[in-house]
């Protein structure tokens, strides 16, 4: 049986990071993140100020709810705040829903520094160990290259047969096309 949202901790730590509970001072740097074109360039759009911030309520709602969410990322004694990683339960209905993903979105300035193979790491940690989950999955565009090398740093694995059009993207869409990722409690190294 999972534990109870009251029973989850309020934070995981792992050697050079702090998966937390967002507070009012992420939202003006998670505004930056989701304006800035590189960092959304795999994304249907750039969000303004006021999207950003109702996208940090959605997610702040998600953990109300289900005891989980996208973490707020602090890097000790570098960075308040990176932007996120963690599991979300997607709101689009595919041939692989109901599930959780793992994911994250980083400011490009704190790419290349292994922090999102790291936090999604302690993820799936949390994920299987702590909810009791039985499998997690992720997705992207094929051209996101560096998100799918997290996914398989992480042991992801890719079917191709399991690739989907995503539904809340037009049809002829360019990033309508998305790879899917898997990772069973069982499989996981």
């Amino acid at each position: 049986m999972a534990p109870s949202a009251s029973e989850l901790p309020k934070e995981i730590r792992t050697d050079r990071l702090i998966l937390r509970r967002w507070r009012d001072e992420d939202l003006e740097p998670f505004a930056e993140l989701n304006g800035d074109p590189v960092v959304m360039a795999h994304m249907p759009l750039l969000l303004d100020r006021a999207e950003s911030d109702a996208l940090a309520t959605r997610i702040n709602e998600q953990f109300n709810q289900r005891g989980f969410g996208l973490w707020a990322v602090e890097v000790l004694g570098v960075a308040p705040f990176i932007g996120f990683v963690g599991l979300s339960v997607p709101r689009f209905t595919a041939h692989f829903t109901p599930c959780v993903e793992v994911g994250w979105r980083l400011g490009r300035t704190h790419w290349g520094k292994g922090y999102a193979t790291e936090a999604a790491r302690a993820s799936l940690t949390f994920g299987f160990d702590r909810l009791g989950l039985e499998e997690i999955v992720s997705f992207t565009v094929p051209a996101n290259t560096p998100s799918i090398a997290v996914m398989e740093r992480l042991g992801m694995t890719r079917n191709p047969a399991d690739d989907f059009d995503h539904p809340r993207l037009p049809e002829g869409h360019p990033l309508r096309r998305h790879v899917l990722y898997r990772l069973t409690c069982t499989s996981r190294s």
